[in-house]
């Protein structure tokens, strides 16, 4: 059988259903259609659908994942042919022959087959599941639950390979209520995507979240027993001998592109060489690879596979195109959507007259595996001369950020991200391109506060799986005028279904809804706030229904005003306003799972795994006895000491299980938590004022303890600092703090919205010649109004920058109570000042609290034998010095436990 067609139009076959030949169709009809007919072939019963979104089949099987719009299939010039199979091709007659018989003529050929699961060639393998179709993760399910009927107890289900795919399925059959088992040949998961500091991390989270993982050691059979005539899969047996229990075994080592096809026309040419040279086939000089006299392959091949493409997508056959996994550029065939979809348009505006061409692959990676962010983009193992690498790593908690530049540090090339990664968005447009600011800013991580933000140009582009530019998003909120009405677009939703931007991964919609925001209000449009998918109120608005509402927990909060299971942004931001609002213990009831990392150990995390431990020192003022206990404690722990930048005394390279012994002593003798872990205030720096400095004008050691005393414990939107100075001479830099006070002949200046870090900025003058009194009134209504007000992680210079009126705006509201909040705002922090609790000495009295600090949770008794340390300058610092030209460890001391 063969398609018949009106010889006006052009016919265009497609081989495959993927998510290439869906994007190849869209494009199609995207640019019009008339003189065109699309048949599309794919042997699957399905409409092509979404791939990356397997693991949600796997978990449950009546999901749909059908990619787009059902309606393309149904547009005039465009077939779908399911179930066909197709077995060779005739490239003299233009013709694709199915596997039943039926031909399909072609003007246009597109091949868009895709890959296969590779499949290890070890005993036993026959037994295997693979990761790859709808049908594969069906059975999957079908047999967890026939084994689980089956033995009445936990099915134990061991992956074959530590890389993304082998991670989606484990995390699956866990959720499925199986035991999981990870196997990886690699010295550490993800190998291709992560350098070895963020394969360790990811290994450490992913444990952490019930995922049994053996890695360095390559499988050499499966194990089965005979049972009533079936195979019953009983283990692994590794190279070194170990055997590995397991009842079902998925391998997922990668794919291999599906060129049969190609491989089956070079085949014959090949023998129809051999034949005209009157020699054996084996003694023929060319390969599929390279050209000879003796033969020359009707399609070129990759070494690896996958046939050759030029940068149009053409193959070496005149009229045969090729998009995706098939499609080898450069000597690689990419199994990610990304290229696939850029490859696809390549091949439709080809075929329209244009004159695209394929640039080479963006193998930019960000996703979530059980739980974990991760994310991978650009020249991630800094290959490229030059390159420096700046780094944060908490490897006891598997927090990886790496930011890779140019070796000037200004260029962005590349980074990595595990366990936290929110940088992610803001930098991938970037690439390429100069940063607005130091690198080790985008380190959220480490402690530095949100990165600058600048408007990204036209040309960048934002979503890499679509390939569309922030130009693009912006002449769709304009009015593109090539959708429906050409309507200027105004929500996050047209704005996707227009540009087709964050439609696949969606790792970009983050930055995709702050392009609409500012577009929208560019035009003077209000838009929305909201936090996030979870909670649809700002920061700002939340606080003030949790307030009303009364609510004093995460679950209340979510039954009230949230909807799903919360997300990174949404949980930290209603455990912060809980503390606010009522000083609650931070790891109590539903807040612990809540918090950020320094937050759960109540001290803040080093590079190595270890803690720091910073007591409050209000104001600097120390007595000889209470520094005679922190010596004491230590030596007796060999903590590394340093003077901070806020007067106080960090002591460095406390393991979990130490911390609080170290506390006991610390609190027997007076001391308190000095929060160098939270976002709440740190210090109040003061300088000596008029009791010794004979230039002092105030009393600014009494001004700064009493600051320090009322607003210890505060919790706020971000960290808070300040600063007191006896005079104008400003020894205590109180003006580059969140709150500044400087002492005149006649009061205190009150200075607000300083600070230093990556971004500095320089506080201004909100009120003058003040009394004791007046002063800390208008502090309290600052520091209330910003935490009321302020976005999650905004300092409060941002805060001000970001008001409608900034500075003056906050004088209206603090000094001359322009909102009548005066009494209300002053209320509140006299509330927290009379709820204030040590959170160490509250630690402390309760045994079930305790239970937290354990370095082994599964181990009490244990304690981590791996840290090295080396002696410097009489004390001990982590071993292995970073040499210059190096990686550049941006660590928490960098981070503010000031």
């Amino acid at each position: 059988m063969t398609n018949t067609s009106s010889t006006e139009n052009r016919r265009i076959v497609v081989v495959g259903g993927g998510p290439a030949a869906h994007r190849f169709t869209d494009a199609m009809a995207a640019r019009g259609l008339d003189g065109f007919e699309v048949t599309v072939l794919t042997e699957e019963p399905h409409t092509p659908y979404d791939r990356v979104a397997l693991s949600k089949a796997l978990i449950t099987t009546d999901v749909d994942l059908t990619l787009g719009d059902p309606a393309l299939w149904a547009h005039e010039g465009i077939e779908l042919v399911t179930g066909a199979r197709v077995v060779d091709l005739d490239l003299d007659s233009r013709e694709v022959i199915a596997a039943d018989g039926r031909r399909f003529a072609y003007d246009e050929l597109v091949l868009a087959t895709g890959s296969n699961a590779a499949t290890l060639p070890i005993p036993g393998n026959e037994h295997t599941h693979v990761y790859r179709h709808l049908e594969d993760v069906w059975t999957i399910n079908r047999r967890i639950a026939e084994l689980t009927a089956r033995y009445g107890r936990t099915v134990t289900a061991v992956t074959i390979g530590g890389g993304l795919l082998g991670l989606e399925a484990a995390a699956g059959v866990q959720a499925l209520g199986a035991r999981p088992v990870v196997i990886d040949g690699g010295p550490w998961l993800m190998g291709t995507q992560l350098d070895e500091g963020a394969g360790q991390a990811m290994g450490r989270l992913i444990a952490d979240r019930g995922l049994e993982v053996h890695s360095g050691v390559f499988p050499s059979k499966v194990l089965t027993e005979e049972v009533d005539g079936e195979a019953r899969v009983t283990g692994v047996e590794m190279a070194d001998g170990r055997v590995i229990d397991a009842d079902l075994v998925i391998v997922s080592i990668g794919v291999r592109p599906r060129d049969e096809l190609i491989r089956q026309v070079n085949g014959r040419a090949r023998e129809a060489a051999a034949a005209a040279a009157g020699k054996p086939v084996e003694e023929l000089v060319g390969t599929d690879q390279e050209p000879a006299e003796d033969y020359r392959p009707v399609f070129r091949m990759g070494p690896r596979g996958g046939v050759v493409i030029d940068e149009t997508c053409a193959t070496d056959v005149p009229h045969v195109w090729a998009a995706g996994e098939v499609a080898n550029f450069g000597g690689f065939c990419i199994g990610l959507v990304a290229p696939a979809n850029t490859m696809a348009e390549i091949v439709a505006d080809r075929i329209h007259g244009g004159e695209a061409t394929f640039a080479g692959f963006d193998t930019a990676t960000k996703l979530k595996l059980s739980g974990v962010d991760v994310a991978s983009f650009g020249d991630a193992f800094a290959k490229a001369d030059g390159a420096l690498e700046v780094v944060y790593a908490d490897p006891a908690r598997g927090v990886y950020q790496k930011v890779v530049v140019s070796d000037d540090a200004r260029t962005l090339l590349g980074g990595i991200f595990v366990g936290d990664a929110a940088p992610y968005t803001s930098l991938r447009p970037l690439l390429g391109r100069e940063l607005p600011a130091e690198p080790g800013a985008y380190l959220s991580a480490a402690g530095g506060g949100a990165a600058p933000e600048s408007e990204l140009p036209d040309d960048a582009t934002l979503c890499s799986c679509n390939n569309v530019t922030a130009g693009s998003l912006r002449d769709a909120v304009g009015g593109c005028g090539t959708c429906e009405g050409s309507e200027p677009v105004r929500e996050l939703a047209g704005l996707k279904s227009c540009t087709k931007a964050g439609t696949q991964c969606g790792s970009c919609v983050p930055m995709l809804k702050k392009l609409l925001e500012q577009e929208l209000v560019k035009s003077g449009i209000e838009v929305s706030r909201a936090m996030c998918e979870h909670i649809a109120f700002s920061r700002a608005e939340l606080f003030e229904a949790v307030r009303i509402a009364g609510l004093t927990s995460y679950e209340t909060v979510m039954e009230r005003f949230g909807t799903g299971d919360g997300c990174d942004l949404c949980k930290p931001a209603i455990a912060n306003i809980l503390a606010s609002q009522h000083n609650a213990y931070p790891l109590d009831g539903d807040l612990g799972g809540l918090q950020d990392t320094n937050d759960r150990a109540l001290a803040n995390m080093q590079k190595d795994g270890t803690y720091s431990v910073v007591p409050r020192i209000p104001g600097g003022e120390i007595t000889p006895e209470k520094l005679g206990v922190i010596a004491s404690v230590a030596q007796k722990y060999g903590l590394y000491t340093k003077l901070t930048g806020g007067l106080r005394i960090d002591m460095f390279g406390a393991r979990l299980e130490q911390l609080p012994d170290i506390w006991r002593e610390l609190v027997d003798a007076g001391f308190e938590s000095g929060q160098a872990y939270g976002k709440s205030l740190r210090t109040v720096k003061g300088c000596v004022g008029s009791s010794w400095c004979r230039y002092g004008v105030q009393d600014s050691v009494s001004l700064a303890i009493e600051l320090e005393l009322r607003y210890r414990g505060l919790r706020s939107p971000h960290k808070l600092k300040m600063g007191v100075s006896g005079c104008a001479r400003e020894c205590a830099e109180a003006r580059g703090k969140d709150v500044g006070v400087v002492a005149t002949s006649d009061g205190w200046n009150l200075y607000v919205g300083g600070n230093g870090g990556a971004n500095p900025a320089h506080a201004r003058l909100l009120a003058q010649d003040l009394d004791d009194a007046t002063l800390v009134r208008y502090i309290d209504r600052f520091f209330m109004y910003y935490i009321r007000t302020a976005d999650r992680l905004q300092r409060t210079a941002h805060w001000m920058d970001e008001l409608d009126g900034g500075i003056d705006h906050v004088r209206d509201v603090v000094v001359n109570d322009s909102l009548g909040l005066g009494a209300e705002l002053e209320a509140a922090m006299e509330r927290h000042v009379a709820t204030y609790e040590d959170e160490w000495a509250a630690t402390l009295k309760d045994p079930e609290r305790l239970r937290r600090f354990r370095s082994f949770v599964n181990a009490p008794g244990q304690v981590d034998q791996s840290l090295e340390y080396v002696e410097e300058r009489g004390q001990k610092r982590p071993a292995g010095p970073v040499p210059l030209g190096a990686s550049i460890p941006v660590g928490s001391p960098a981070g503010g436990a000031r």
